[in-house]
């Protein structure tokens, strides 16, 4: 069978950053983007006021989750670090990342890789769309944020 390298990229990319090595042999799922099941907007203390998330699997192995975050126009996440590393796409709209001291404009496709430990904040456009990431961890999610 002939595979075109953006296929095979694709395909690296998904099974390395998204799928857990030992869930290979797992149940399959499809999660199409205009039907993910969002829980209930929540936020306040640091979070994004009417975020939502769609929880896609957790690994057995690391307890690292894979899900959906949808942040709406006009949201700001503070400044806050994790214990493990985090790997994001954006997967729809706009958002700005402050990585340590870096700040990065995003768009649909970036991919980004935040080590445990550092830094980090996104902050959503005002007056444009919602913006939709999908998020892989390393490990069991914890939020640590930082005092201004």
């Amino acid at each position: 069978m002939l595979l075109r390298a953006s296929t095979i990229s694709l395909f690296i990319a998904v099974n390395f950053l998204f799928v857990p090595a030992t869930s290979l042999a797992a149940d399959a799922k499809v999660q199409k983007i205009d039907e993910i099941e969002w829980g209930a907007p929540g936020g306040g203390n640091g979070f994004p006021v009417g975020v939502q998330t769609a929880q896609q699997g957790v690994d057995p192995d690391t307890g690292g989750v894979t899900y959906y975050a949808l942040f709406p126009a006009g949201s700001h996440f503070d400044l806050h670090w994790h214990t493990h590393d985090e790997y994001v796409v954006v997967v729809a709209g706009e958002l700005s990342i402050r990585l340590g001291d870096e700040d990065h404009e995003l768009a649909v496709g970036s991919y980004i890789v935040i080590p445990g430990s550092l830094n980090h904040s996104w902050t959503v456009p005002a007056g444009g769309e919602d913006a939709i990431i999908l998020v892989r961890r390393a490990g069991p999610a914890d939020f640590h944020f930082v005092d201004h």
